[in-house]
């Protein structure tokens, strides 16, 4: 498979020609310094300081994040090597703004000058929701992963990078987007209920995605573990509070009718009423 090698002048993987750079990769491994992610860690996640990244390429664009193909490997240890997906943030001259206040309300930072910021949208307030959105899908893939739902775990964090499990193939082909395949009828069945367990679990810890459709759940075909083809949900930044934000039963809603009318247009007839009454109902439960 072949990727775009191309590093912007920003990107930390700008190849490294100090007289100390690596013997191989772009660059030393950045687990060091980084903020990790939960134990116990998958066997497969690399730590040693002596292990190199390289970027392969970019998977995926996006308006607030591009996700590249990252090898990690320590060159005198061959069975230690791993590919992961890299998740950069744009910078706040980078993003587009106009979607971020819905999903905003509810999260609180500490000091007052920071709310008025974020809410006044000044340059220092649009550096402080990068952050926020960054940090937040991080803590949120901790969070989940900690909590057995189907999401990547979170390896690393560290300024606007994060780095987590890639969900693909050994030689760097990553799992479709569910918009984009076309399951045989009788596996419809078994995919809905992994995806109404995922939102089940995730309303009853009083969040919804926030965004969810079927361009942010990857088909993984061949699971490490084996068994039947798994459901994987991405792209967490924006993730809401469903009690805590006025808007979050709206949001919830627009989950459920997305993923419903995908299940439907593919032939498996499913309530997106129905589904959602069920994830209110497992949502306010707490309360």
């Amino acid at each position: 498979m072949s990727f775009n090698r191309f590093h912007d002048d920003d990107s930390p993987f700008a190849v490294d020609t100090r007289p100390d750079a690596p013997p191989a990769g772009d660059r030393w491994s950045s687990w060091d310094g980084s903020t990790h992610g939960p134990k116990p860690r998958p066997p497969w996640v690399v730590t040693e300081f002596a292990a190199v990244d390289e970027d392969l390429g970019v998977l995926k664009t996006g308006k607030e994040a591009d996700v590249h193909l990252v090898r990690r490997w320590v060159p005198s240890s061959p069975d230690r090597d791993v590919l992961m997906a890299s998740k950069r943030y744009r910078s706040s001259k980078h993003r587009l703004f106009h979607r971020d206040s819905g999903y905003l309300e509810g999260r609180r930072v500490r000091k007052s000058r920071e709310t008025r910021a974020i809410a006044t949208r000044t340059s220092f307030g649009k550096e402080l929701i990068s952050g926020l959105w960054a940090f937040a899908e991080f803590e949120t893939l901790v969070r989940l992963w900690g909590e057995g739902l189907p999401v990547p775990y979170p390896v690393q964090m560290d300024s606007d990078e994060m780095l987590m499990e890639f969900i693909g193939t050994p030689d760097g082909q990553a799992a479709p987007r569910l918009a984009q395949t076309r399951p045989d009828p009788v596996l419809l069945p078994v995919l809905f209920e992994q995806l109404r367990d995922a939102m089940l679990r995730l309303a009853e810890l009083g969040w919804a995605h926030g965004d969810l459709s079927p361009y942010n759940v990857l088909l993984d075909e061949a699971p490490p573990t084996g068994g039947d083809p798994r459901l994987v949900i991405i792209d967490w930044p924006q993730v809401v509070d469903v009690i805590g934000n006025p808007h979050g039963p709206e949001f919830l809603e627009r989950d459920a009718r997305n993923m419903a009318d995908w299940f439907t247009r593919r032939g498996l007839e499913v309530d997106a009423g129905h589904l959602f009454g069920d994830l209110m109902a497992a949502a306010t439960v707490r309360w």
